[in-house]
């Protein structure tokens, strides 16, 4: 069951990264680029499945490294599981996701999607992720901030 979309937040966060904009997409469609750049910084990801392609799919756990610090995650208590659909892929310029959380929990229920984009920034790449339908159950504020912690970790994995 879905909420009411008028629970539901959106938050969008941009950082200009030192690399072409081809490099940076591919790190976006990168299985193994994207379980050490998506987690946050508390968290180590893992991608289980993954389809880079139009109507593709994919699923993915992030775990909190310390699982006595663990706020509670989505899927237990330590985890949070998605799965992810590429709705749309235009080479180097946008990705749009649709996610789905793993929880029993009403307040993760639903899909969110992230629309990335990127675009020339004098000699690197502004990479902008819109957030939309955020679950109840996940604060705006902490979505940025991991959000933020990411694209950093993203900057570190592809600037020249």
């Amino acid at each position: 069951m879905t909420e009411p979309s008028a629970k539901r937040g959106s938050t969008e966060t941009s950082r200009i990264i030192k690399a072409p904009r081809a490099k940076v997409y591919r790190a976006c469609l990168d299985p193994e680029a994207l379980a050490i750049w998506r987690a946050p910084d508390s968290m180590t990801g893992r991608m289980h499945a993954f389809d880079a392609r139009e109507g593709g799919a994919y699923r993915m756990s992030l775990t909190y490294h310390d699982k006595t610090q663990s706020p509670g995650g989505k899927t237990s208590e330590d985890t949070d599981t998605f799965k992810g659909r590429f709705l749309e892929l235009v080479p180097n310029e946008k990705i749009v996701e649709l996610i789905a959380f793993e929880s029993d929990d009403p307040r993760f229920a639903g899909e969110m999607t992230i629309t990335t984009r990127f675009a020339d920034a004098g000699p690197g790449t502004q990479i902008t992720m819109l957030f939309e339908n955020i679950p109840s159950g996940v604060s705006p504020q902490d979505n940025e901030t991991g959000t933020q912690q990411s694209l950093r970790k993203l900057a570190a994995l592809v600037e020249e």
